[in-house]
Formats: C-alpha cells, structure tokens, sequence
C-alpha cells in the first residue's frame, strides 16, 4: 500500500483522539492522504477537524460491531491506537483487548486487510510475576496483539517503549525484542505510517524505542 502522488490512502484510525493518533492525523495530511479519527468524546471534533481528519464520533466500549463497520467503510487500512489510559482494571479490558477484537471483527467485515495496532513494548510476552497496577494493561495488551496475529488480516504490531511528546527525531531502534527505552510518539506515528508503506512490514511484530537509525535503515534492518 505504498503511498504516491497519484493515489493518497484513507486510514481509519480508532482511539482517533489520542496524542499518538493526533500525530497521525497530521503526518498523513501533510502528505496528502486521508485519516478518519474514530473516538468518543464529540468535543474534540473541531480539534480533529483542524487538523486535517474526518471526524467519527464513536464509543468503543459501547458500539457494536455493526457501527464499527460502517465507520471503517471506505478505508484502505485501520490502525487501532486506543487505550483506556489505565488505571481501571474493568475499563481497560474494556478498551485495550475488548476494543481491539471488536476493531478486528469490524475490520474484516468492511473488507479490509490492512490492519496496525499499536501495542506496547514487552506485550509480545504473557505477563508474568505481579506488575502490580499494570498487570490489567499488559495483560489486555498481550491478549490483544494474540488476537492481532489470529485474525487472519494482514497486520503488524507496534509496540512502542515509553511514549514522550518529544518532537520527531526520525531515528529510532525496530526489532522483535529491544531494550527498554523511550521513543517520541511522533516517531511511533511516522514508524505506523511506514509500516503502511512497506508491504514487507505484514505478519511483523516489533518493538520500538528512540535510536541511531533512521526509520527506513530500522525497517530495513528489522525486516
């Protein structure tokens, strides 16, 4: 799904209000493609809408799968980048694992394959010992990056380390496991949108933290 000049892409995004979706929206519009940002909370329409998405009001937790469908109609790719935000144990079950699975149903009904989720880093393995009030998070996360690579949609997870609101730096570390570290939710975005980008990217699951390498060099290494 490589994005050109004659052909800009739509991208669904669900959790369309987070800081890492904000990001988002703004790299693909500057590019001259399409976002749709699927989130709850009507108030943040205009903010959205500035910065270059079509706004889709829409609450995980409570639409069926059907809604979810019809909002993802139209797009060539869906990119879940939702999160409860932790906290509660319920609610971020509710978001981070329900929320996803729901996402995948939907996904695959609207005929779509393209499918990214945001992870997070060390999901890849189920949470062991007590993590004490992430044990819910990770938990949730791991369980939906399972479902992720179950669905049959042409994935790939990204599972960034700790999320600061750095600007963009353009280099990072990609891999299936790297060494905890932090990474600028601008570099998480531009990582998703290459991940669009690059066909080779499908089936993948990689962690992702600030590095040396520029975002193509990781890919390339990673890949």
């Amino acid at each position: 799904m490589t994005n050109s000049e004659a052909q800009s892409i739509r991208v669904a995004i669900v959790g369309g209000s987070g800081k890492v979706a904000k990001e988002m929206i703004t790299q693909l519009h500057a590019r001259g493609d399409k976002a749709v940002a699927i989130f709850r909370n009507a108030d943040r329409s205009d903010e959205l809408t500035e910065l270059g998405a079509v706004p889709v009001v829409l609450d995980i937790e409570t639409a069926g799968v059907e809604e979810l469908t019809a909002a993802l109609a139209g797009a060539d790719a869906v990119v879940f980048s939702a999160g409860a935000g932790g906290g509660d144990p319920a609610r971020t079950r509710a978001v981070d694992f329900d929320g996803a699975v729901k996402t995948l149903e939907a996904t695959a009904a609207a005929g779509i394959s393209r499918f990214v989720i945001v992870s997070a880093i060390g999901a890849g393995e189920k949470p062991s010992g007590d993590l004490g009030d992430m044990q819910p998070y990770y938990e949730a996360k791991h369980d939906a990056d399972v479902a992720v690579t179950e669905s049959g949609l042409d994935y790939t997870i990204v599972r960034p380390g700790g999320l600061t609101d750095g600007p963009a730096t353009g280099r990072v570390t990609l891999g299936d496991k790297v060494e905890r570290g932090n990474v600028p939710r601008a570099d998480v975005a531009a990582v998703v949108i290459a991940a669009l980008d690059e066909p080779r990217s499908i089936g993948h699951a990689w962690e992702l933290v600030e590095g040396p390498h520029s975002i193509t060099e990781a890919f390339n290494a990673a890949l």
